[in-house]
């Protein structure tokens, strides 16, 4: 570790701190429907789009007709994304002629995108034609990242208002959520990451003579090195290489802005067309922090209790920061493995561990990126997750099973850890022997009940499904490596496709059609199942009288409460996912402490 290191993690924090007020109080005027700059611009272009959609603005929707909208826009939207991968042989913009989406893929693929996951059973540049990446993908980069906002604003009004029947308008929110926020802020930083080399076009790849022709290890169908008879290599020799390019930068930009993470190239951030300097690199990871940050200001704001979404910010942050002194510890340290090796920093290496990641971030801005996209289900990556060491590695796992608290996407981390605000509330009544009180509102068993649902199936998809990959063939035969570095693969799949967060630890081979199905189904209920029992306890807060304060009022606006909800958060993760991970990065961790491994 380097004071380097620290300094760009603490101006990283210092930061999102500085930006956490101004597009806080944006963000509640715009949905509280206050004039602000970018109205003369924003506000003809609303008016014009309800008018083709028959949106009546002034309309307010219950908390089911709230969640019913949602679904059947998340569904035909789905649906759409699906067609179009399906025929994109034959539709423009597709100069390298790539074929239709195998329908399995494609269902992963739409799901994925759907629900703000955006895990990739593919390569972009080799699956995706134009039109898909722009028309397909960057379309539902902004429309889940909008519906992801617009629910959180929902979720926000349940707390603020009272004795009401309804938590705002879906499309106005979710049209708010885009023209307001998520366009003017995309063009700034696509333009931002051309300046500093994205690319950005519609041209097709070029191909260009090597300089020296390579010898590299061929691949089969499966995707894994190719073996021959004798046990030695099958090698090719390389002549030629394909460089491939396109509209980067603008899927780039809500790419990270958005929370999706779904990369243009197989690299994803770590490709120099996505990502090409250490200042576009700093970039992404603010870019990424900078709405659900601001969303707990915009939290304090509409309920009146500035103070009360401070305390969420700071649980938030603690949490963070644990999380990456641990991992850039985990990395700087080494592979125990290597003891002969040197592996302290020096003039002449920058010592620690590694593999898997670009010499042009290191291991402090590594260990950073991993951190940051995982706490807010973000899912895109600057190193191969797979090659950080076992304890390195468990902790972007151990983020994404924290169901998205630690900031978390955007809007899905905002009502994400105001679920474990309920439960904070809750067991904080229980302590001193009084109903439980949230903002002058009484917590009761139907917001009791609707928050441990969304607790209890996060874990019951995860567990479930990893269980079974891990025993049988077609969930064992994609791994790359045996023992519990093979677990730790099959449950960081489902973790993160659960969480909806789509980062990929590596190694595993997830396009075939047991994990592009069930990875599909595990996303969909993911999101979705959080929702719906998250909109009930909006609607029903909505509904309540305003209760005033008294001395067995247990406080949320101090730093007391901020420690209690981060005990919450951390007990409900640990005594659900600890035994899954002593039996995989722990135990890699203790077998690799002795010298040994698979």
């Amino acid at each position: 570790m380097t004071a380097n290191g620290w300094l760009q993690i603490l101006v990283f924090l210092v930061l999102i701190l500085a930006v956490t007020k101004p597009l806080g109080v944006f963000m509640a005027r715009v949905f509280n429907r206050e004039r602000t700059f970018l109205d003369p611009v924003a506000r003809p272009v609303e008016h014009l789009l309800y008018r083709m959609t028959g949106v009546d603005e002034n309309h307010e929707m219950r908390w089911t007709e709230y969640a019913v909208a949602m679904l059947m826009f998340s569904g035909v939207s789905m649906l759409l994304l699906y067609v179009i991968e399906r025929v994109q042989l034959w539709l423009p913009w597709n100069p390298q002629k790539f074929g239709a989406v195998a329908q399995d893929l494609a269902f992963n693929t739409a799901a994925s995108f759907t629900t703000n996951t955006n895990w990739q059973n593919y390569s972009g540049e080799a699956t995706m034609s134009y039109l898909t990446q722009m028309a397909g993908l960057a379309y539902h980069n902004f429309a889940s990242a909008a519906v992801g906002i617009a629910l959180a604003i929902a979720f926000v009004r349940g707390i603020a208002r009272r004795e009401k029947e309804t938590i705002g308008n879906f499309w106005v929110d979710m049209t708010r959520a885009t023209l307001w926020l998520l366009l003017p802020l995309c063009i700034v930083y696509a333009l931002a990451l051309v300046s500093q080399g994205a690319v950005q076009n519609l041209k097709a790849y070029d191909t260009v003579k090597l300089v020296e022709p390579q010898q590299v290890q061929k691949t089969g169908a499966d995707g894994k090195p190719m073996v021959g008879q004798d046990g030695k290599p099958v090698m090719d020799t390389v002549t030629d290489q394909t460089i491939a390019q396109g509209p980067v930068a603008s899927q780039e930009a809500i790419k990270m802005l958005g929370t999706n993470g779904g990369g243009f190239f197989g690299a994803n951030s770590s490709h120099p067309f996505e990502n090409p300097t250490p200042l576009s690199n700093y970039l992404q990871m603010l870019s990424i922090f900078v709405i659900p940050a601001g969303l707990t200001y915009t939290l304090g704001r509409m309920t009146g209790s500035q103070r009360h979404g401070w305390a969420v910010w700071t649980a938030m942050a603690f949490l963070f920061l644990a999380g990456v002194t641990t991992a850039y510890w985990a990395e700087a340290r080494g592979n125990p493995l290597l003891k002969g090796a040197d592996q302290h920093v020096s003039t002449s290496q920058p010592g620690g561990n590694m593999e898997g990641k670009e010499v042009r971030f290191g291991i402090a801005d590594s260990a950073l990126f991993a951190t940051v996209t995982t706490d807010a289900s973000c899912g895109a990556i600057n190193s191969w997750h797979d090659s950080f060491t076992p304890l390195g590695g468990m902790i972007p796992l151990a983020n994404i099973m924290l169901s998205e608290t630690v900031f978390g996407g955007v809007g899905a981390g905002l009502y994400g850890i105001l679920i474990y605000v309920v439960l904070a509330v809750f067991i904080a009544g229980l302590m001193v022997g009084r109903t439980p009180e949230y903002l002058g509102k009484k917590i009761e068993a139907y917001d009791v009940k609707m928050a441990m649902l969304v607790t209890l199936v996060f874990p019951l998809v995860i567990l479930v499904l990893t269980a079974i990959s891990s025993v049988q063939g077609f969930g064992t035969s994609s791994i790359s490596n045996p023992g519990p570095h093979g677990l730790t693969q099959i449950l960081y799949a489902f973790t993160s496709m659960a969480g909806n967060n789509g980062s990929a630890f590596g190694g595993l081979n997830g396009n075939t059609p047991w994990y592009n199905i069930s990875g599909g189904m595990t996303m969909l209920v993911g999101r979705f199942f959080m929702i719906i029992p998250m909109l009930a306890i909006a609607g029903n807060l909505a509904k309540k009288k305003y209760v005033p304060p008294s001395l067995g009022t247990f406080p949320v606006t101090t730093p007391l409460f901020s420690v209690l909800l981060v005990g919450v958060i951390l007990i409900v993760g640990a005594l659900t996912f600890f035994p899954a991970l002593s039996l995989g990065p722990i135990l890699e961790q203790l077998l690799m402490s002795v010298g040994k491994t698979f």
